[in-house]
């Protein structure tokens, strides 16, 4: 029998296999002898969201409305309560027509890189960069072109770096933040900095706010819609997933101009028609009554952060390069050794499961990322234990370790 893979786009053959249920795996050959996994692989929120939300969400369900197509660009409701939240939230006029619902941010991202590339086309990411951006542009036979970025910098990225890399290729520059693997909040002077590139360079400036709820300060993230030139080059992404703990329902939005998404709505209308109804229907109630909620998951999100660094200091060997809300991105002790090989016997014979920065781009095997936000503080209280079962001597006659060497 022939290979079915033949007859697949080669583009997509090439594109890496969805990283955490690889990962998870790792979590079978754990015998339980240290207590429960520990599960840091994943960002998702750690707590549902209120009992009246999920009811509105429910009674939304029940309604014949939320059984019929809805706008190609989202309920009229939603999206005037987002770009409402949005204006009072930049200090600056976002009006209903310059915002889209998608399904979920990973959505807003794949429909605002079609709309601005095209197979052969470059796009700048800096790396280390969230997996789904690159295997976005894999498939679709767009370059990626490569911003190192380093821990000596707290992984902010710095902007004659990225203008050195730009060609007549490059259509776009993405930015993170608060960023997805290592947790770091650029300043609004770096952001400003990359607007100013990407509008004398003619080409956009993506910039991916999922995780903009979470940050430790209250202040305004930056000031990119308060210069008149955003509207020829920003496109904003959002996750309703991440702030309102609704990752299942799938939601999320992107902010340009109203000329952008109009010609985004082409492809919305291919690739999901009109965006899952129900919630929808319910996020309106909840941008207006939820705000102190979200300062309060924000406010334990913090305390799990600051657990998590109280209980890597009693290993300084693991050491912590840059923290956010959600997730750290943590040096392993062990030179040489790559990332896949210490998070797969982490996992294994600890019960400790992390994601290996190999997942987020070239240069990263010293590094994993650990997730904390799903993870309760008792349970995180428990991280220096599993790192002190871990075989310290672990790697040092077998660098190309094998799944049963600590059974």
């Amino acid at each position: 029998m022939g290979d079915p893979a033949v007859n697949l786009n080669a583009n997509l053959i090439d594109t890496a296999t969805p990283p955490i249920p690889e990962a998870a795996e790792w979590l079978s050959g754990f015998d339980g002898r240290h207590g429960p996994a520990l599960n840091l692989s994943q960002a998702v929120p750690g707590d549902p969201p209120p009992a009246e939300f999920l009811e509105k969400i429910a009674e939304a369900a029940r309604s014949p409305e939320a059984s019929r197509y809805g706008d190609i660009y989202g309920d009229e409701a939603v999206r005037g309560a987002y770009a409402a939240e949005c204006s009072r939230l930049y200090q600056a006029p976002i009006a209903f027509d310059e915002v889209a619902i998608t399904a979920g941010c990973n959505q807003a991202f794949f429909v605002s890189i079609m709309a601005i590339a095209a197979a052969g086309d470059a796009v700048l990411l800096p790396a280390p960069w969230y997996f789904n951006h690159k295997m976005t542009m894999d498939m679709l036979g767009i370059e990626t072109r490569t911003l190192p970025l380093d821990a000596s910098t707290g992984f902010v990225p710095d902007v004659s770096a990225a203008a050195s890399l730009i060609d007549s290729k490059v259509k776009a520059i993405v930015l993170v933040t608060p960023n997805n693997p290592t947790g770091a909040v650029y300043p609004p002077e770096t952001i400003a900095a990359f607007l100013d590139l990407a509008h004398a360079k003619g080409i956009r400036l993506i910039i991916d706010e999922t995780y903009r709820d979470f940050r430790p300060a209250s202040s305004r993230p930056h000031a990119l819609y308060q210069d008149q030139r955003w509207r020829d080059t920003v496109i904003g992404l959002y996750s309703f997933s991440k702030a309102y703990a609704i990752p299942g329902h799938r939601l999320g939005a992107l902010t340009a101009s109203a000329q952008t998404v109009r010609e985004i709505g082409k492809i919305l209308d291919c690739v999901q028609i009109c965006p899952a109804r129900a919630a929808q229907i319910a996020l309106p109630w909840a941008i207006a009554h939820l705000a102190e909620w979200r300062g309060a998951t924000n406010a334990e999100l913090l305390k799990r952060a600051a657990t998590f660094r109280s209980a890597l200091a009693a290993h300084p060997e693991w050491r912590i390069d840059q923290i956010g809300a959600y997730f750290a991105y943590v040096r392993h002790p062990f030179d040489g050794v790559p990332a896949p090989v210490v998070a797969e016997a982490l996992a294994r014979t600890c019960g400790l499961l992390a994601l290996p920065g190999t997942y987020f781009g070239p240069g990263q095997d010293q590094h994993l990322r650990m997730a904390f936000a799903n993870v309760g503080c008792d349970s995180l209280r428990h991280i220096p234990n599993r790192l002190s079962a871990f075989p310290k001597d672990a790697f040092e006659n077998d660098l190309t370790w094998k799944g049963n060497r600590f059974g």
